[in-house]
């Protein structure tokens, strides 16, 4: 069922499995026990950080689809994007599995975007088991948006640190012990307030996020008690702060302590991570580690997460374009009963 820009999924599509991997920057972090996989060098044993993040997607493909309890060839359809120009780590993850795969690129929020796509494919009935999944790696990251790490750049606050990671989650049509299941999704529109300056995401994000929030719970006819937790996907410091300020304007005011961001959860403020934390793995490991094994606890019952991207390049940044934004949402819900 569609109401507005948001799907409501009536076949209950559930999450089957998920994992998250991680690197040595993102074990010192405060959810660090809630990786599935921390790796200690940034390398992976590869000879280039692509090659490394390559890695990164195929542990968490490979870790999701093993505590599924399921072999590869019943994946149905891949869903997967990343940061690398023409979607590389997930082509080459694809390449590995050898399951019908479908790339996508939505920046940072294609952790969202490929849940929501794949729950709809679920909900439709044409495949019982699909997997989706996004990755980033900081060095691979900078190098192609910013400046290679080895410059040693100064960076202005406003900046935030890509993490490195990746996270993938198995959708399927049978029910699961948990009851953890999609619930509906809200698609984003593309934002473009006029920022131009890569070093400051977190304000160019902040209004694509308001715009699907309020799109959600007007399509939905709800307000600020519906959630447990709402997540924005990676605003950062900055960013959080002016979606807070928006959406009070604009007639939503959320609770502090409901309403987060994955970028300001994933590390310790003592880390040198300036405005906070941001690239696609951001709000996949924040999801599919810490947020459902809290609902797998029963501390959570209803979660949004809204996972904001700036839809930028190289190219467009040299051509002095600004910087169109997207940020898609997708309700995750236990269901009563079922623990």
């Amino acid at each position: 069922m569609i109401q507005g820009r948001t799907w409501v999924f009536d076949q209950v599509p559930y999450i089957k499995s998920s994992a998250a991997v991680g690197g040595p920057f993102e074990a010192k972090g405060p959810l660090a026990d809630d990786f599935d996989i921390l790796h200690e060098d940034i390398w992976l044993g590869q000879d280039s950080f692509e090659k490394a993040e390559k890695v990164l997607m195929e542990n968490a493909c490979e870790y999701a689809i093993k505590k599924a309890g399921i072999s590869k060839e019943s994946i149905q359809f891949f869903l997967a994007g990343d940061l690398m120009n023409q979607v590389i780590s997930s082509n080459f993850t694809a390449r590995k599995l050898a399951v019908p795969y479908l790339g996508l690129f939505g920046a940072c929020s294609t952790s969202m975007e490929s849940l929501a796509l794949g729950s709809l494919i679920v909900n439709s009935g044409f495949a019982s088991h699909v997997l989706v999944a996004t990755s980033s790696h900081n060095a691979a990251a900078e190098k192609q948006y910013r400046y290679p790490t080895e410059y040693g750049s100064q960076k202005p606050p406003t900046a935030q640190w890509t993490v490195t990671g990746a996270g993938a989650a198995v959708l399927s049509q049978e029910k699961t012990p948990e009851g953890i299941r999609v619930a509906a999704a809200t698609i984003g529109r593309v934002v473009d307030m006029g920022i131009s300056d890569p070093f400051n995401m977190g304000a160019a994000m902040a209004p694509a996020a308001v715009d699907t929030i309020e799109a959600h719970f007007r399509d939905l006819d709800l307000d600020e008690n519906a959630y447990d937790l709402i997540l924005t996907g990676d605003l950062g410091k900055i960013g959080h702060r002016i979606a807070a300020d928006l959406l009070e304007k604009h007639g939503l005011k959320l609770s502090p302590d409901k309403f987060d961001d994955c970028g300001l959860m994933i590390y310790h403020e003592s880390q040198p991570i300036q405005a906070g934390a941001s690239g696609c793995a951001c709000s996949a490991c924040v999801t599919y580690g810490h947020v459902l094994n809290r609902m797998r606890k029963g501390e959570l019952k209803k979660v949004m997460v809204v996972a904001t991207g700036a839809l930028l390049s190289p190219i467009s940044y040299q051509q002095k374009e600004s910087i169109p934004c997207i940020a898609h949402a997708v309700v995750l819900e236990k269901r009563e009963g079922e623990e």
